[in-house]
This record gives C-alpha cells, structure tokens and sequence, in this order.
C-alpha cells in the first residue's frame, strides 16, 4: 500500500510538471491545459500551483519529466493526438513496463470514477494487464466494460493476459467480453461467429466506448500473438512475407498503418478497427522493439491518443525525422 501510494504522489507530480510545462513554456492557457490532460479547467489550475510549491518551477522545469513533456507535445503534433503521454525510459535500457502501466491507470481510473454510466472498451495483453493491476477496488456497477478481442486460440487454449474479467473483479462494472477466439480457423466460422447475437451486442457496445485502450504490439518470431498460441508458425511467417510490422487486437497491419486485407486478417474474428479511427482510441506500448508497430498505428490513425515511454518516443521521431 506505501508503494502504491508513492507511485500516485509521483503520477501527481508528473502531471503538475507537465500542467507547468505546457503553462510556462508551451504558453497555453488553462483551458487548453484542461483539454489536453483531460482534466477540469480548476483541476488544471491546482496542477500548475502544486507544480510551484513542490517547486518544480524555477527559472525552467525543474523535474525529469520535461524532456518527456516535450516528446509528448512533438507526437501530439505530429499526428493530431487527442491525448498523449510520454513516461521516462528507467535504467537506459526502455524497460518502462510499469511506468506506462501506472500512466494509463491515472486516466483509465479518472473514466471510472465518474457517477455518470461510461462504456469502456479494452483489446488484451501485458501491459493492459499490468495498467488494471493499478486501480484500487471499487463497486462502479455502473460502468459497461467491454472487449475487442477474444481471449483463446481456435483450439480452446485461454490467452495469460485477458483484461476486462479482471477489471470488472476490481470495480464491480457490467462486463462483456467477445464470445469468439482471436483467429477462426476459416473465414466461414468466422462470418457464422460474427453473426452470432453475442458478438453482434458486444460489437455494438464498443462502438459506443468513451474510450478504447488498446495494446500494440510487433508482429516477428515469438511476438504476443504466436507466444500464446494466437496465431501458428506458418502463419506469423505468412504475415512477415505480406509485410506486417505491428498488430491491434489481432489485426496485423504493414508500415503505413494500413490493415492487411490477406493472411490471418481475412480470419480475425475481433471487433472490426476503425480506419481512421473517429473515437479515442488509445495505444498503450512501448519500448524500442515496438516504436516501428506504434509509428505504424500513428500514421494509419489507428489510435488517436498514445500512452507509451522515451525510448518508444525518441525512435518514432527519429524514424520521421
């Protein structure tokens, strides 16, 4: 519980450096502080002042977050991000697994905590895992929290890393997860589970999320989808051959962004992915390995808000120079 609460004071304070860099630096106002992180305009306000006391401001920003910030505000830019964070990279090495978790947390927790009904819609994986790991108990029935992706291969075998069973264990919300596996064995069964009431509601409900977070992952040998059984050998080698660099949800796409219309994808049995994307969709990965995937998902707009770390950051832009 101490380190828990540690963990928050310091999410605090990354955010009231951040409210200050975009305060002082980036000279915005204090509604577009708001806008940016999501928060109320007063809370926005408390945020530069905490930032002040905790003398995090000098004569620049005084906190390891401000190279972070910058990234941040470079990728908001670039890609017209409705939402962007930048965590620091721990150790030189990019390992910033639970920095990114312990971010998408503070915003997955802000929609939770609202008295108002919120659908929210969730695809699987580690570090989606990882983030719910982070939110406290709480009875939020609520909330409709649903999936995008299936959580077994075609032969019956459970994925490690389900989300939204899990979340709804720590917040008590409706839950609804999509009653197929991630890849069918033919494009036939998938059309017949596709037609199924179950998956029909299911999809309907995440057409209507507030908010989507989605993994992004590589798409090579051993990567999360051929690891756990997802997808075989032949058909990872397949997708590497069609030229697939990264994956949402199952659904493989090339260094553009654009979806494959060939391979496993013509058998992926998740909720379809908007292309561009005309919600909040947010990517939540990082990580040297995955930057080419996350560059990819950016410039097909297949998210629109990014959570990911400095290592992750820094390659992007310097892939785009």
């Amino acid at each position: 519980m101490k380190e828990l609460g540690l963990e928050r004071r310091d999410r605090k304070l990354e955010l009231a450096a951040h409210a200050a860099w975009l305060y002082y630096i980036a000279q915005n106002t204090q509604e577009e502080i708001a806008a940016k992180l999501n928060v109320s305009r007063q809370t926005a306000q408390r945020l530069v002042a905490l930032a002040v006391s905790e003398k995090l401001i000098k004569f620049r920003l005084d906190h390891p977050l401000s190279e972070c910030i910058a990234l941040a505000e470079s990728l908001r830019d670039r890609f017209n991000l409705l939402l962007c964070e930048v965590v620091p990279s721990d150790g030189g090495n990019g390992d910033t697994f639970n920095g990114i978790a312990v971010c998408a947390a503070t915003h997955l927790e802000t929609y939770l905590l609202a008295k108002t009904p919120t659908i929210l819609a969730f695809s699987s994986g580690r570090t989606l895992r990882s983030m719910v790991e982070q939110i406290p108990s709480m009875e939020q029935p609520q909330h409709k929290i649903v999936s995008i992706i299936g959580n077994m291969s075609h032969y019956g075998r459970a994925g490690r890393h389900e989300v939204v069973m899990h979340l709804c264990d720590r917040v008590g919300s409706q839950v609804y997860p999509v009653p197929t596996p991630v890849v069918a064995t033919s494009i036939e069964e998938r059309e017949l589970l596709q037609t199924q009431r179950s998956f029909i509601a299911v999809k309907s409900l995440a057409e209507q999320a507030k908010a989507t977070f989605v993994g992004i992952s590589h798409i090579a040998w051993n990567a999360p989808l051929h690891q756990d059984g997802f997808i075989s050998d032949d058909e990872v080698a397949e997708l590497i051959e069609l030229g697939a660099v990264g994956e949402i949800a199952g659904w493989a796409f090339c260094d553009r962004g654009v979806l494959l219309q060939k391979g496993t994808n013509t058998r992926v049995a998740s909720v379809p992915l908007e292309q561009p994307a005309q919600r909040l969709i947010i990517g939540v990965a990082g990580g040297v390995k995955k930057a080419e995937a996350i560059l990819a998902a950016l410039r097909g707009k297949l998210i629109t808000g990014l959570i990911t770390d400095e290592a992750a950051a820094q390659a992007i832009l310097g892939k785009i120079g």
